[in-house]
């Protein structure tokens, strides 16, 4: 994949991640709403790919756990 690319994929994955964090600290959004987990969610998966690529594999390993929580708190929300 074009470096370009995947580098630009690691920036979005880092303002999703973090802006969903700081959202969160900032009492702008739940940590339990859909906005916030999908941002986990596809910053995870944007980080596997940026790190994978990167051959960082502790960080996407990581990451792949991070999408995992992620997955399972959507799933616990739709539930509710």
């Amino acid at each position: 994949m074009n470096e370009l690319i995947i580098e630009f994929i690691g920036w979005i994955a880092s303002i999703l991640i973090v802006g969903a964090f700081a959202l969160n600290s900032l009492n702008k959004i739940p940590s339990t709403s859909t906005a916030y987990q999908l941002a986990n969610l596809i910053g995870g998966i944007f980080f596997i790919v940026n790190t994978i690529h990167h051959k960082a594999y502790p960080s996407a390993m990581v990451n792949v756990v991070w999408v995992f929580i992620a997955i399972f708190a959507l799933l616990k929300n739709k539930k509710s």
